[in-house]
């Protein structure tokens, strides 16, 4: 079938040699899936850097270039331009003069957006072309609070005590707000909920020691101390917490979970998973950040190489089989998950999820917390899916016989599963589920593709720097394995600045996606094992963990280092 001719701005970005057609056109099928504009995606999926894109766009159509981070969003024309057609359009309303809008884009061409700006307001609109990345920020900011500059970076100390937190639940009459004693415990619970957030870290660490209390960050993977609050208010802080999250207060000896919901705005909230743990010296207690945001990303921003996405999108393009995504805690495999159901999920689908406990609201997807406290654990909610007329489910985790098979009884009778595995690569997925009594046959037949996956930290684009690595560290690291020509290497190492965190800034799948092919399942089906298996998915040409992080070096996403932290053998 041969490709929709290109126009506008990918047709310039091909002229120009910053994209070549066939990225082109994969970058407009995939915005689309999306919801997004092409400039917001190519920038996204770090197909080309803002400024070049915005510096090309305004060369090509004559469009000054305007810096919108010089701009006073005090000045922001207030509800003139419907929200739902900012964020369809990609385009934000700057100024009024007159009977003429004065609207950004990163995308001169679209001609239609404008249209129906012009349309929908009965002003004239003229379009002042700025970099992609700040336009997102600023319809992001715009989006979340009437006054751009609101949400998070709206919230200064003197707010902190009015964030409004929810728990899900209905308030307890017995429960009052805190007075004036509690005040600073209030203000430093809610500043490092806050740091959290705006730091982009994915855990939040309460720890009571005998002589100190200290709190950390988990960010990009590692955990860094932030705070060290006095010892005399570690019982203080750790009621404060259990009061949002809705744990009794009373009870210390035992572990609790809880969940909170900060919102930040009108149309801006954060949900925390709280587990408190009684320890030697008092409650430690860890907030884990749901970030609904992450589910949405699309898979070209998760790190999958082509070859590798094709693969699972092909998986999740069948109408029956069994996808497995494995990898220990933290390894990004929820992600991986929601990216997959966030694809198939359309009005034609009926989707369920089995989840331990559901981290993400995902809006048309019916969406079950498994309790073996009531006896509904993942393989009765299974069953229960089963008679509901389904034609994807996910299940949280396999942890035995019973619901694994019921998972492979589901995918050999035209359901699409999607589930995980604590295992560390996918050969070790299939000797897991025969060492759980799973029958070879089953296996074979049912499994379509695994995914094995690690997290490792990317380099920061602002100041990496090329690494010289001699020849005999090369050869005893294994990258004689990695089949991209030598002439295209960019090894770097990190550095750190402003915009970073010790070299580093965000993290990148490392990924080992393996389909079930013929020559596979005849060694699952011999009762071969994980070496064996390891072998043939070689010969086939599907990498391992440790190639694919090479090629990750090698392509300057990651360092050297990075890969032996997330891929040791």
């Amino acid at each position: 079938m041969s490709s929709t001719p290109l126009s506008g701005l990918a047709k310039r970005l091909v002229l120009d040699k910053a994209l070549d057609e066939a990225t082109a056109q994969s970058a407009i099928k995939a915005a689309k899936r999306e919801g997004h504009s092409f400039a917001q995606h190519a920038v996204d999926a770090k197909l080309i850097k803002s400024r070049e894109l915005a510096n090309i766009a305004s060369a090509a159509f004559g469009s000054p270039l305007f810096d919108l981070s010089s701009y006073n969003f005090d000045l922001l024309p207030k509800d003139i331009v419907d929200e739902k057609l900012i964020t369809k359009h990609f385009a934000l309303p700057l100024y009024k003069r007159g009977n003429r809008l004065f609207v950004a884009v990163a995308d001169p061409t679209n001609l239609a957006g404008l249209d129906e700006i012009n349309f929908n307001t009965g002003l004239n609109t003229d379009a002042v072309l700025v970099e992609t990345d700040k336009l997102a920020k600023a319809i992001e900011n715009y989006l979340n609070n009437s006054d751009v500059g609101g949400g998070l970076q709206g919230l200064d100390d003197d707010s902190l005590d009015g964030l409004d937190v929810e728990s899900g639940e209905p308030h307890r009459d017995d429960e009052s707000e805190p007075g004036g004693d509690e005040a600073p415990v209030v203000r430093f619970v809610n500043k490092v909920l806050l740091d959290a957030i705006r730091t982009g870290a994915s855990d939040i660490h309460f720890e009571p020691y005998e002589k100190l209390y200290r709190v950390r960050l988990r960010t990009d993977g590692i955990l860094h101390e932030v705070a060290r609050p006095p010892i005399q208010l570690a019982t203080r802080i750790s009621a404060r917490l259990k009061v949002m999250s809705k744990m009794d207060i009373s009870e210390r000896r035992v572990p609790q979970d809880g969940r909170i919901k900060m919102k930040l705005s009108k149309t801006k909230a954060i949900d925390f998973r709280v587990n408190s743990l009684p320890t030697l010296w008092g409650e430690k207690i860890v907030l884990r950040i749901l970030d609904p945001s992450s589910a949405k990303l699309g898979i070209d921003a998760l790190g999958y190489e082509e070859f590798q996405k094709k693969i699972y999108m092909d998986a999740l393009a069948q109408p029956q089989g069994m996808i497995l995504v494995t990898g220990p805690t933290g390894s990004g495999k929820t992600v991986s998950l929601y990216t997959g159901l966030n694809i198939l999920n359309t009005a034609e689908r009926n989707i369920s999820t089995a989840e331990d406990p559901v981290e993400i609201n995902l809006e048309g997807v019916n969406q079950v917390n498994v309790s073996n406290k009531v006896g509904l654990n993942f393989a009765e909610a299974l069953r229960s899916f089963l008679r509901q007329d389904p034609d994807i489910v996910m299940v949280g985790e396999i942890r035995d016989l019973e619901t694994a098979e019921i998972a492979i009884k589901a995918a050999q009778t035209g359901h699409l599963v999607l589930s995980t595995l604590h295992t560390n690569s996918a050969p070790e997925t299939l000797t897991r589920l025969m060492n759980m009594g799973v029958p070879t046959f089953n296996i074979a037949t049912s499994v379509s593709v695994i995914i094995a996956q690690r997290l490792a930290r990317r380099l920061c684009g602002e100041c990496k720097k090329p690494a010289d690595l001699p020849e005999e560290v090369l050869k005893a690291e294994g990258f004689d394995t990695v089949t991209i020509p030598k002439s295209e290497w960019q090894i770097y190492q990190p550095v750190g600045c402003e915009h970073c965190s010790k070299g580093y800034k965000g993290r990148v799948g490392v990924y080992e996606v393996v389909r079930i092919t013929d020559g596979i399942s005849r060694i699952i089906m011999e009762g071969g094992n994980s070496i064996q298996i390891a072998d043939q998915a070689k010969k086939e040409g599907f990498n391992n963990l440790r190639i694919s992080a090479l090629r990750k070096v090698v392509m300057g996403v990651t360092s050297l280092e990075e890969a032996n932290r997330v891929t040791k053998d």
